[in-house]
């Protein structure tokens, strides 16, 4: 392997997350007696944490003055519901368990909040991934695209830039890769299209999870 440290995103990289996503959305927004949203809406709306989901999601965004309410709503309710839909993609756990069998440090960066992607990678990843890390802002810690969740994985790897390779499905993690001075592989079975991806600067393109394993590997 050409690189050693492989930091993967979460939501349409490692887990098809959409479905719950856009049930406690709508939960929150019906709950608050607002419309609710499709799941392609959604599929739009995700890749800059729940904070900036839900932003798009209500009407009048951070001015509606439900808002906050909307967030707690849906912070609550997807805690409880985040296992009902959701599912690693076809290949990725034969794709992680080649990585870590040719020693390969593996991590998670989300804009998720914290406790969700740590929560979701010990039920879906157990034994695969070294480090899981969600947004943390309110510590003063800046979500992706900043740099600052990426590079304090691998300081916490102890880790080279040389060494490491991030692996999203957005134009967020496109930025995020860029920023952290590090390539990025995008991925085409998330909530991207390949026309989108390459608007936005994307690369490396692949198809499938072993697509990441033979790019790694040559």
């Amino acid at each position: 392997m050409n690189r050693k440290i492989i930091i993967f995103d979460l939501d349409g990289t490692l887990l098809n997350t959409l479905e719950d996503l856009a049930d406690s959305t709508n939960f929150a927004l019906k709950s608050l007696g607002y419309p609710e949203r499709s799941v392609e809406d959604v599929r739009n709306f995700v890749g800059n944490g729940v904070a900036k989901l839900i932003e798009r999601a209500i009407p009048q965004g951070i001015d509606n003055p439900d808002f906050e309410k909307c967030l707690n709503i849906f912070k609550e309710n997807y805690s409880k519901n985040m296992y009902n839909k959701t599912a690693p993609y076809e290949g990725i756990i034969e794709m992680l368990k080649t990585l870590k069998d040719n020693g390969c440090k593996i991590a998670v960066v989300s804009n998720k909040f914290d406790i969700a992607v740590k929560e979701l990678c010990k039920k879906y990843f157990p034994d695969l991934i070294d480090i899981a890390v969600g947004e943390n802002e309110a510590n003063g810690i800046k979500k992706k695209p900043a740099p600052d969740t990426v590079l304090s994985v691998v300081e916490q790897l102890c880790a080279n830039i040389d060494d490491c390779i991030y692996i999203g499905d957005s134009e967020v993690d496109i930025m995020t890769a860029k920023n952290s001075n590090m390539p990025c592989i995008s991925v085409l079975w998330g909530f991207k299209d390949i026309e989108f991806l390459m608007e936005h600067g994307a690369c490396i393109i692949v198809k499938t999870p072993d697509e990441i394993v033979k790019y790694l590997e040559n």
